[in-house]
C-alpha cells in the first residue's frame, strides 16, 4: 500500500525548525549570548569570571539528585519531538540518522578517534583562550561530594551528547538538505549553532565548538551516522565532568 502523504513545503519546514530550536538548543544559544554580554559588561575581565556547568540545585542531597535527574530527563524531550516529526513524515529515522546499535565496532572506534582528535587540541585551545582573556574560567562540575555525583555527571554527559548530536547534526542537517540548502550552508548552520550555545563560556568556546561542529557535520555527511558522534561527545564530556570532579585541584588551575 503506497502513501499519498505530501512532503512538507520549505515554509512548513522552516517554521518547524525555528520552533524546535527555540524549544531546545536555539533557546540555549539566546541565553548564552545574554550571559556573554552580562560577563563582558560586568566591569571585570572575562578570564576572571567563571562559567559553571552541572551546578548543584539544592543543599539537600536527595532533593538535588531529584532536580538533576529531572533536568536530564526533560532535556531529552526535544529529541523525542524531532524523531517523532521525522517519523511523521515517513523518514526512516534509524537509517537516515544512523541511530542504531548494530555497528558497535564502527561507532566505538570512530567515536574514540573523534574524541581524541577534538579533545586533545581542544585542551590547548582552552588554555590559549584563557591566556588571551577570550574565555571565562570553565567549571565543568560543581556538585556536592555525594555518592551519586559521578553517575549523574556521566548521565549528564550522555544526555548532552544525545541532545546535541541528534538535533544539531541528525535532525537539522536532514531537514536543511530536504529544503535543498547547499551543503556548505548546511554544515555552516550546524557548526554555528553548536558554537553559539557555548558562548556563555567565551569566544574561545564558540570557536572550538564551531570547529567541532564542522568536523561532526562532515562526518555525518560522509557516513550518515550520529552514533559515533554521540560516542565521541559522551567521551569528551565524561572526561571533562568526571575528571574535574576526581582530579586534584592543583591539576586544574590552568582551566
Amino acid at each position: 500500500m503506497t502513501s499519498d502523504r505530501v512532503a512538507p513545503s520549505n515554509r512548513v519546514l522552516t517554521g518547524e525548525i525555528v520552533i524546535v530550536l527555540f524549544l531546545s538548543l536555539g533557546q540555549s544559544a539566546v541565553y548564552a549570548v545574554v550571559s556573554l554580554i552580562a560577563k563582558l559588561t560586568a566591569g571585570k575581565p572575562l578570564s576572571s569570571q567563571s562559567a559553571v556547568l552541572n551546578a548543584s540545585r539544592s543543599p539537600r542531597p536527595y532533593l538535588d539528585l531529584t532536580y538533576q535527574l529531572l533536568e536530564i530527563g526533560f532535556s531529552l524531550i526535544p529529541v523525542a519531538l524531532v524523531l517523532y516529526l521525522l517519523m511523521r513524515d515517513q523518514i526512516p529515522v534509524r537509517r537516515t540518522l544512523g541511530l542504531t546499535a548494530d555497528r558497535p565496532g564502527f561507532d566505538l572506534g570512530w567515536g574514540t578517534l573523534l574524541a581524541a582528535g577534538i579533545g586533545i587540541p581542544g585542551l590547548g585551545l582552552v588554555y590559549v583562550a584563557k591566556l588571551l582573556g577570550l574565555n571565562a574560567t570553565i567549571v565543568p562540575a560543581a556538585l556536592q561530594s555525594v555518592w551519586w555525583a559521578v553517575p549523574v555527571l556521566v548521565l549528564s554527559a550522555v544526555q548532552n551528547a544525545v541532545l546535541e548530536e541528534v538535533i544539531v547534526v541528525g535532525y537539522l542537517m536532514t531537514r536543511l538538505k530536504a529544503m535543498s540548502v547547499q551543503v556548505v550552508w548546511v554544515v555552516a548552520a550546524s557548526a554555528v549553532l553548536r558554537g553559539s550555545y557555548h558562548l556563555y563560556q567565551g569566544f574561545g568556546a564558540f570557536i572550538g565548538n564551531a570547529v567541532m561542529g564542522v568536523v561532526f557535520a562532515l562526518f555525518f555527511l560522509r557516513f550518515k551516522r550520529v552514533m559515533p558522534l554521540i560516542v565521541a561527545h559522551s567521551i569528551l564530556d565524561i572526561a571533562a565532568f568526571v575528571g574535574y570532579t576526581l582530579l586534584p585541584a592543583s591539576w586544574l588551575t590552568w582551566i
